[in-house]
């Protein structure tokens, strides 16, 4: 029996693969430790989502090798850019992350220990659909690590979804590299029914889909908000990463959607749903972007009004044909990100402001700083509720309450 210490850093879906690693782990006897330094086995779970990214997991994955006995890094950086930890004489094993409970257990068949818990993140239930997507996006060094859509069954995802209601999860979220093509890769757009599925279960609990790419989600637009307009269950929230507001910028990114698709997705949101949620990102800088450009992004990002938007300054990954680009200097890239964020904050800004005075149905979700927690609204909002334990408030559970507040990224609402 191993002793592990495991750390998780990017996406819902590392964190999903993170905790089925656990579950596997866990059901063949073995267990976690407080650090790694009393860990037979640390694991590293990595993001390389940035540059700087990269830094921060190379020098974790030397300080975990000097921590523990033995080092096992996973992930998407282990998997798009393994060598780098060899190059940088980490002494690791660099594995796919379903191969990591076995090389754990060193092959021996697992065996089950008596009151195993359920995997869950407090509250929430992480369920990864599929992994993959069916992008070509040349600046994305992700999809080096996780290839092409694999799509298990709606029925064997929504029995996970199950084991997890019936394991307390509240809040259920749908991850994935693109939910919108999940059945892709058996010639079906699987989402709505999917989702129309797991509303169907039994148990007072809310679900959250992950993001999806605007050329996945434009051929089912229509039959997904209906799906949304349909179930109370499901946050009327959508992440739909536009990235530019041009699409002469959005072709060399080699986006699969223009910039009329986007809008008619939100149009179509717009008609079915009386409020919701449009969470969005932009690239700014990037190689071929022009002044005119950007200020497309602008004013596609001030037409739409996002409630929550993603800025990230171009950076280049390593083998992306993105890479091989003549780059923008780095000052217009910070001018144009600054420039951005400020229109972000105003508008999330007003977004929050217009709940004051408003009454809101909310989900309890998990502690915050102090004696506070962090709720969701039926738009996926955040809210927080201060003096929990005053008012004898905690994860888990449902209660309207009056937005009193709010401090441009989230309300503050009192239990009523």
């Amino acid at each position: 029996m191993a002793t592990y210490h495991i750390e998780t850093y990017g996406c819902t879906s590392n964190r999903g693969e993170s905790r089925e690693i656990e579950r596997r782990l866990r059901d063949g006897g073995h267990r976690p430790v407080d650090g790694p330094a009393e860990a037979d086995v640390a694991i590293l779970n990595t993001c390389t989502v940035v540059e700087k990214t990269e830094r921060n997991m190379l020098r974790r994955a030397e300080e975990l090798s000097e921590e523990t006995a033995d080092l096992i890094v996973t992930g998407c950086m282990a998997l798009a850019q393994g060598e780098q930890f060899a190059e940088a004489d980490v002494d690791a094993q660099v594995l796919h992350w379903e191969d990591v409970p076995t090389a754990v257990m060193n092959g021996e068949c697992p065996t089950p220990t008596e009151g195993t818990a359920p995997v869950l993140d407090g509250e929430v239930g992480i369920l990864p659909i599929a992994r993959g997507c069916m992008s070509n996006c040349s600046y994305c060094i992700t999809k080096f690590a996780t290839g092409r859509i694999d799509s298990p069954p709606v029925a064997e995802n929504v029995e996970k979804a199950r084991a997890l209601v019936h394991a307390g999860a509240s809040e259920i979220r749908v991850t994935g590299q693109d939910t919108g093509v999940y059945g892709w890769d058996e010639g079906e757009r699987k989402l709505p029914e999917l989702l129309d599925r797991v509303c169907d279960i039994d148990g007072e609990f809310r679900v959250r889909v992950g993001m999806a790419n605007p050329g996945g989600i434009h051929g089912i637009r229509e039959e997904l908000a209906d799906v949304f307009a349909e179930h109370e269950k499901l946050y009327d929230f959508i992440h739909l990463p536009v990235q530019s507001g041009s699409d002469d910028v959005l072709e060399d990114m080699r986006r699969q959607h223009r910039v009329d698709e986007f809008l008619e997705i939100v149009e179509t949101f717009d008609e079915r749903l009386d409020e919701w949620t449009l969470s969005t990102d932009f690239i700014v800088g990037f190689p071929t972007e022009t002044d005119h450009d950007h200020e497309q992004s602008m004013a596609l990002l001030r037409e739409v009004r996002p409630e929550k938007v993603n800025v990230t300054r171009f950076s280049k990954r390593p083998g992306t044909e993105a890479a091989d680009m003549k780059g923008l200097g780095g000052q217009t890239k910070k001018d144009r990100s600054k420039e951005m964020s400020a229109a972000k904050r105003e508008i999330v800004g007003e977004a929050y402001e217009s709940m004051v005075g408003t009454e809101r149905r909310v989900l309890v979700v998990e502690e915050g700083t102090g004696d506070s927690v962090k709720c969701r609204d039926g738009a996926y909002r955040q809210v927080i509720v201060q003096e929990a334990d005053a008012r004898g408030v905690e994860p888990g559970d449902f209660l309207d309450v009056e937005i009193t507040g709010q401090n441009t990224m989230y309300a503050f609402g009192d239990p009523v």
